[in-house]
Order: structure tokens, then C-alpha cells, then sequence
């Protein structure tokens, strides 16, 4: 099977998968040097600067090709420094990073390929590389990896392995960062591939087969997370998605749709049934039974909102209610005594309840006093080993709950 029809396949089944969330992985392509930064100068007269920016723009065309959204530091031949590089990188949101090069040695003999990383089993006191890079080792050496397997096959140049390096781009990222060596300008016969149109485009296609055959990880932002192992195996076990292009966002506060829609997912609400509780009222949220309450709609609840049929699925179990304006606020963050509420709620209507219900806790956070609406509730959860505090004694229930503590939750409610 070629790669455009395998990455065909696998966009197809992600989309199936994540018929919201489907994505194309994004990577960063970056020619060497640049305006007033020739790089090396070939023995044959090639300035490095324009032989890196052509396979850069070949390499993007395979990429596009391919199915990949692809962004270039620099677009022409202007002078970029090296920090600029980086941040233009870090704010791409983006997945891979790719520094394409041409190599040059004193002896002028030298020759064949390389592709450079930061590996944290060989720091340098002298250039510490940003914490992030330095948890990514093992991502960046396998792309590494990949990319020069591909690039030697491709042209046929000697393969001088993977290079542990500090270079700036590939030490001060956020993301998996390499710098591709392609041929050394300064020894003859690899210079003479370097002036080649044919030959950069191999070398082109090399790099971006070797691309093509790493696959990224799972949601790029959360690979130094303290939640990630939690958003993983939810993930896998389809409770959780991601956001568009590769992206978790586990910092972001939840939303109300997000929440019931998750709810949804683990509870099921159309093989429940509902129960009615004493309301009660919660910044001016609603939560009980109220007569009418599954006729009622909300004007800034549209049927076309991607969240409205759980929402509907929602109002018949009476888990919450509208707002006295006549809203329900879909996308405004969810509180964390409001989760801590509804969950617990929700375990009371499980088939499961009563294999799970044990004596409540004391009063164990400052701003959690018996006599708060959710105290209960709270401490049903923090007993069950489901929630934790912020700290040993703060709950904070008033403070919006993350994407990131969403996900831990129900990874416990799970193991548990």
C-alpha cells in the first residue's frame, strides 16, 4: 500500500472515529539560514541558504501532497534568527518540527547524511535544552530516526546515523524538533547531489516519506502533562476527544456541553431513568425535578448546537434545569462543586449505585463546610477516591473544572 493511500485510510478511520475532531497533522518546515546568512558555500559555488529552501519547498509539496498542513518559518530568502525560528514554532500549535540543512567539514572530505536531536542522556551544561525538549527525547530520536532511514534510501548517500545535538531549534521547542543534514557541500561528489534538481527532489521525498511513516503522538500538547496517561486511556477507551489538529487543550476549562456529553458516554442517559430530588439552586442553576422541565427550551440552545440532543437527553432525566433568563449557557465552564454535584447525582441513578455508595466523609477542605450545597456530594466523591482537593485542605468548588481534571476523574471512576 503506498503512504497517500495508507494516510487516505487512516484519515477516513479517524474521521469515523472522531467524526468532530478529524485532522491533518501539522508540520513545521524550516529552511537553514537565509538573507544575510548564506550558511556554508559549496566547492561548487552553492550557497547553503538556497539549496535548503529548494528541497524545503519540495519537501512541503510532498506533505501537501500527502494529506499534511504545513508551515514554513521562513517563506523567502530573509534572515530569520534562531529564537524566532522557535517561537514562530511554539505558537504553530503544530505537531513535528523539520529544520532542513546542507552540512559542510574542514577536510573536505566528509560526506553522507545526518539528521541531528536533543537527547537528554548527553546535556550540555553550557546549552540547557527547555524542559518540554527535554521529555520529548524519545519522540524526536524516532522521528530522527525515521526521517534519515527514508533520506538514505531515497538517494543513496553514506548514512552517518543520528547525531545527540544542542542546536537551538532542536533543544528549545515544545514539540518533536530535528535538523536534517542532507549532504555536505563541501566534499565534491555530495556537493554535486546538492546541485542536482533531480536529486533534491529525492531528497525531498525522502524526508517527507520519512514523515509520513512516524506517526505523531496523540494530542502533542499533553506530552508533558501531568494528566496525560489519564487522557490517553480515555481516549482509548472513547470517552474523551481531542480538539482539532492534534490538540487536547487539557488546560482549558470544560464546558457545560462538553461535560453532559462526556456524562453521556460513561452513564448512558437513554437507559436511565429519572429521579426526582429536593432543588436546589446553584448560581442560578437549577438542579432537581420542575414540572414542564422537558417541554422547556432555551433560546440560546439552537437545535443546530452540536450539544442539543444530550441536552435533551439531559432535561428528561431532570439533571438540570435553565437559567431564570431563559438560557442554559451550553458554553459557559462548568464549576467544580457543579461536577462534583452531577456526578454524584448520576452514580444515584446508575444501575451500579448501591455497589458503590459508602458512609460520607467529614468535612475535610477549609472552603467546603457541611452546610454548602455540594458539600455532600463532594465528599461522597473525595470518599469514593474519585475527586481530589487542589490541595490536602482547599476544594475550591467555585473555580471552573479542566479538560485535564475531567479526564482524571473518569479515569478513577474507571479503575475504580
Amino acid at each position: 500500500m503506498t503512504l497517500l493511500k495508507r494516510l487516505i485510510l487512516f484519515t477516513f478511520l479517524f474521521t469515523i472515529a472522531f467524526p468532530y475532531q478529524a485532522f491533518a497533522y501539522k508540520v513545521v518546515l524550516d529552511a537553514g539560514h537565509g538573507g544575510s546568512d548564506p550558511g556554508a558555500i559549496g566547492v561548487n559555488g552553492l550557497r547553503e541558504k538556497d539549496v535548503n529552501w529548494d528541497i524545503t519547498q519540495k519537501v512541503r509539496d510532498e506533505l501537501t501532497a500527502l494529506g499534511y498542513e504545513v508551515v514554513l518559518t521562513r517563506k523567502d530568502d530573509s534572515y530569520w534568527a534562531l529564537a524566532q525560528r522557535v517561537e514562530f514554532t511554539n505558537a504553530q500549535q503544530a505537531d513535528l518540527f523539520v529544520s532542513i540543512h546542507a552540512n559542510a567539514h574542514p577536510d573536505g572530505k566528509t560526506n553522507g547524511s545526518m539528521v541531528l536531536y536533543y537527547d537528554n542522556a548527553y546535556p550540555q551544561e553550557d546549552y540547557p535544552a527547555s524542559e518540554t525538549m527535554k521529555q520529548l527525547t524519545p519522540y524526536s530520536k524516532d522521528l530522527a530516526q525515521h526521517v534519515l532511514n527514508s533520506l538514505v534510501a531515497a538517494v543513496g548517500t553514506k548514512n552517518l546515523g543520528l547525531v545527540p545535538s544542542a542546536v537551538y531549534v532542536a533543544r528549545m521547542g515544545t514539540i518533536p524538533s530535528i535538523l536534517v543534514e542532507t549532504a555536505f557541500l563541501s566534499q565534491s561528489s555530495d556537493a554535486a547531489l546538492l546541485a542536482s534538481d533531480a536529486v533534491r527532489a529525492k531528497m525531498a521525498k525522502g524526508i517527507a516519506n520519512g514523515i509520513a511513516a512516524y506517526a505523531p503522538p496523540l494530542f502533542t500538547d499533553t506530552l508533558t502533562h501531568w494528566a496525560r496517561e489519564a487522557i490517553v486511556r480515555m481516549q482509548n477507551k472513547g470517552v474523551i476527544e481531542g480538539m482539532a489538529a492534534n490538540l487536547f487543550e487539557p488546560d482549558r476549562a470544560l464546558t457545560r456541553a462538553e461535560f453532559l456529553t462526556l456524562m453521556d458516554r460513561v452513564f448512558t442517559f437513554s437507559e436511565m431513568k429519572a429521579s426526582c430530588e429536593p432543588s436546589g439552586t446553584v448560581t442560578s442553576l437549577v438542579y432537581g425535578c420542575q414540572a414542564g422541565a422537558a417541554e422547556q427550551s432555551y433560546k440560546d440552545l439552537p437545535t443546530s448546537h452540536w450539544a442539543s440532543p444530550v441536552f435533551a437527553k439531559a432535561k428528561k432525566l431532570n439533571l438540570l434545569q435553565g437559567y431564570s433568563d431563559g438560557t442554559i449557557r451550553p458554553n459557559q465552564p462548568i464549576t467544580r462543586g457543579e461536577v462534583a454535584y452531577l456526578f454524584d447525582h448520576l452514580l444515584q441513578l446508575s444501575a451500579t449505585a448501591n455497589s458503590r455508595q459508602q458512609a460520607a466523609q467529614l468535612p475535610s477542605f477549609d472552603d467546603v463546610p457541611s452546610t454548602l450545597w455540594s458539600a455532600k456530594a463532594i465528599y461522597a466523591l473525595q470518599n469514593k477516591g474519585l475527586i481530589n482537593g487542589i490541595t490536602n485542605t482547599s476544594f475550591k468548588p467555585d473555580q471552573t473544572i479542566t479538560r485535564a481534571e475531567i479526564a482524571a476523574l473518569l479515569n478513577r471512576y474507571y479503575v475504580k
